[in-house]
């Protein structure tokens, strides 16, 4: 994180990322909706929003540019923005502010209603309508937030009620993200006073011996815990572990019944929370026992699950659980030094006694797999080609490092060219690359946050995996591909799910293709073959038709989280030109990308290794016979047949086949034996 000595530094940081990302974008967006999509990135980062969605929506006095709807559908945001334009931050009027909230409220209730009437099915803005009036009688809290770079006075905004939901109101300006960020902390530091607020203290046990830190262990009441967590929402948990809060496993209803039917046991059963904190203010009675007065940044590191449960057994409005007498264990850790919050805190995350057998990794801007990569990307260029400038990709490990790097060009053009010859990637960027090509569109599609933290746990599975020159060389092929396929995506005018269909899509090419698509050769080019993007606008175009149909007009967003979803469009008969299957990797070579250990983060596990062998231990020609008999029969997909036959070409050769290969090929091969296939 950039230390800014002063708000006028940090605005001029803020706007070259937001024109940063309309250089990268291509989704037709103005300068209004890429100041949203660089404010909503940074209030996730804060805890302030969980899966924002970027939907921009103008209309006859109404406004949108993003929002984000909880898994239970009880509270819903809606960000309207206010760009200003100016070198310096500048006030905007209490008047421009009331505006956008008022077109904002017209939304909503026009939302809750018939607005979903007023669009095709593919159009973003209808998801967002149709999913508001099929729930609204679920929706609690509304919050409608102004994000804008200017300067906004105070402002006393009062909630409203409509049609049972309570609608507040909140203003995030220049100046609020300037502290936000400045704090140490990418996040609002939560203060809170418990004599003050809820007229008592929390008795504690303390141990101070440490010179790094220092322990207090509590028992509250689990009322007092849904009332903490209801008013700070997300911004309580720390942000390696609370995606993990709508997690729906036996752990968590384990957690629901004993609250129900056996409350008093609550604290015997339950392992509690692990909190760290900034500082903790203590009280002492005249026997010289501390009780806990005020705690400064309350984060919960370990205990989600218990923290939502709680939570959401108190709030549920079909059957509301009293907790008087729920207690839960409490053990805040107080890091003494600043500068020790980012190693210690990440180790208490992890090695704290969960309640879920999940381990959550850690997603730290410090793990060696990223800072190896950002070393690769400062030293590496692709190579000219087709007049096109050397580049030297810039990957952005900590937010702000390609702002900074951006104040050091002293002039427009310089700063052109540097955008121009050091294109931008983020973590979460790579996340999306990489999972798309690994043929998970169904985790990219969850949003970049989810897809990062999954990647993040694939990334675990390797054990310490650092990336070499090859690995990053096919990350920035994988690059080109992803931002060429955007673009040819919209070229399509679909209307809307472009980030859908263009993971989607690539993700098909990638499972249809085995991989096999020359990644060296898009390095070396820096462009997609003409039979390559033609394959993208033909395969996109029946992934639209897929995703924007699903079974039972489910809805559309939440059918492509699923892997379901990709299934089907795997089973979908499509057959690759011959000018791309000319161009494809051929298995045989033995410097081929597609053997390469570097090209992917996927560690192969022992199953998937078992049946590689067992794939390659079957003759080439009972692969070739059954996908004669697989034919001559109808079983199968055409696709089926087809891979059936390039694993026996590939046992012919004596080699094996590729896992993806070897999955469904040794399904089908058992398939066809029940049915009577003879060997």
């Amino acid at each position: 994180m950039n230390e800014y000595k002063s708000l006028n530094e940090f605005y001029r940081s803020f706007c070259e990322e937001v024109l940063c990302a309309s250089d990268t974008e291509t989704s037709g967006w103005t300068t209004e909706d890429f100041l949203t999509n660089v404010m909503v990135e940074y209030l996730e980062d804060a805890g302030e929003v969980t899966d924002p969605i970027i939907c921009p929506f103008r209309g006859h006095g109404l406004q949108m540019n993003a929002y984000a709807v909880s898994d239970d559908y009880e509270s819903v945001d809606i960000f309207v923005s206010i760009y200003s334009g100016y070198e310096q931050p500048r006030s905007v009027s209490q008047t421009d502010v009331d505006a956008a909230i008022k077109r904002a409220i017209q939304l909503y209730h026009k939302a809750i209603n018939d607005l979903y009437t007023s669009f095709q099915k593919d159009n973003d803005t209808y998801e967002f309508a149709i999913t508001l009036h099929k729930h609204k009688d679920s929706i609690k809290n509304v919050r409608i937030c102004a994000l804008t770079n200017g300067l906004v006075k105070p402002l006393v905004l009062k909630s409203i009620t409509i049609e049972g939901a309570e609608i507040s109101f909140t203003v995030w300006d220049i100046d609020r993200l300037y502290r936000c960020v400045t704090s140490g902390k990418m996040r609002e530091t939560i203060e809170i006073d418990f004599q003050e607020k809820f007229g008592f203290t929390i008795p504690c046990i303390e141990n101070t011996t440490s010179s790094k830190y220092s322990v207090y262990l509590a028992i509250v009441n689990g009322d007092l815990l849904a009332s903490l967590y209801n008013e700070f929402r997300d911004r309580l948990l720390e942000k390696n572990v609370r995606s993990f809060l709508q997690v729906k496993g036996n752990v968590n209803k384990g957690i629901r019944d004993t609250l129900r039917n056996e409350p008093d046991m609550f604290l015997a059963y339950n392992n509690g929370i692990s909190v760290t904190a900034e500082s903790v203010e203590i009280l002492r009675d005249e026997n010289g026992k501390p009780s806990i007065k005020r705690i400064r940044d309350m984060q919960i590191v370990n205990g989600g699950q218990t923290t939502a449960s709680i939570f959401n057994a108190k709030y549920d409005r079909k059957a509301s659980i009293d907790l008087a007498e729920v207690f839960v264990q409490v053990k805040i850790s107080v890091i003494h030094s600043v500068d020790d919050m980012d190693e210690i805190v990440p180790r208490i995350s992890t090695f704290a006694n969960t309640q879920n057998k999940i381990q959550v990794a850690d997603f730290s801007a410090n793990d060696p797999f990223h800072r190896r990569l950002e070393e690769l990307s400062r030293t590496i260029w692709t190579p000219s080609c087709n007049g096109m400038k050397p580049r030297n990709w810039f990957y952005e490990r900590a937010r702000g490092q390609y702002a900074d790097m951006l104040t050091r060009e002293t002039t427009t053009k310089r700063k052109k060219d540097y955008k121009e010859t050091h294109p931008l990637f983020t973590k979460t960027d790579l996340a999306k690359y990489e999972n798309t090509w690994d043929q998970l569109p169904w985790q990219v599609s969850e949003g970049a946050q989810k897809n990062f933290h999954r990647f993040m746990l694939r990334l675990k599975e390797r054990n310490g995996f650092v990336p070499d020159a090859s690995y990053y060389q096919n990350l920035i092929s994988k690059a080109i591909l992803f931002r060429r396929a955007e673009k040819l995506v919209q070229q399509q005018q679909f209307g809307g799910y472009r980030a859908n269909i263009v993971t989607y899509s690539l993700a098909y090419l990638s499972f249809k293709t085995a991989q096999r698509i020359d990644l060296c050769r898009i390095r070396k080019e820096q462009a997609l073959t003409p039979a390559l993007e033609a394959a993208i606008i033909d395969v996109s175009r029946f992934v639209h038709q897929l995703i924007v149909n699903p079974p039972g007009g489910a809805n559309i967003g939440e059918w492509c989280k699923k892997e379901k979803c990709w299934q089907i469009v795997c089973e979908y008969d499509y057959t690759l030109s011959s000018e791309l299957q000319s161009e494809l990797i051929s298995v045989s070579k033995p410097d081929a990308a597609l053997s390469s250990p570097s090209q992917s983060i996927r560690a192969l596990t022992q199953e998937e290794l078992a049946l590689i062998d067992e794939a390659a231990a079957i003759p080439a020609g009972t692969w070739f016979a059954l996908s004669r008999w697989a034919k001559e029969t109808n079983n199968f997909q055409p696709w089926q047949r087809s891979l059936l036959f390039s694993v026996g070409t590939v046992v012919g050769r004596g080699q094996k086949p590729s896992v993806k290969q070897a999955v469904h090929a040794v399904k089908a091969y058992h398939e066809a034996l029940k049915k009577g296939f003879i060997i």
